[in-house]
């Protein structure tokens, strides 16, 4: 597994689609790897939005969550989430 880059405060940070896109990749490589050590994709999912939901909960509060989840069915019926049709 690659090591991850160190942040360097002296450097201006990235725009935010760059930063989602460098994030995106190292959860692909970390769900690669745990794939390929035998982890269930099940398991990797339900641990990874817990990890997620657990820091959206840490940065903006319970309540502001519950609120951004509530939208999540439609999200999921309009195939946001399909791999077949991810724009990521």
């Amino acid at each position: 597994m690659r090591s991850p880059m160190l942040f360097h405060p002296a450097r201006d940070a990235l725009p935010d689609h760059e930063q989602k896109r460098a994030a995106l990749s190292y959860l692909n490589e970390a769900w690669a790897e745990a794939r390929h050590d035998g982890v269930d994709g099940d398991c990797l999912a339900q641990a990874s939005l817990f990890a997620a939901l657990a820091e959206l909960v840490g940065t903006y509060g319970e309540e502001a969550v519950a609120k951004f989840v509530e939208g999540l069915p439609a999200r999921v019926r309009n195939g946001e989430f399909s791999l077949a049709l991810a724009k990521q």
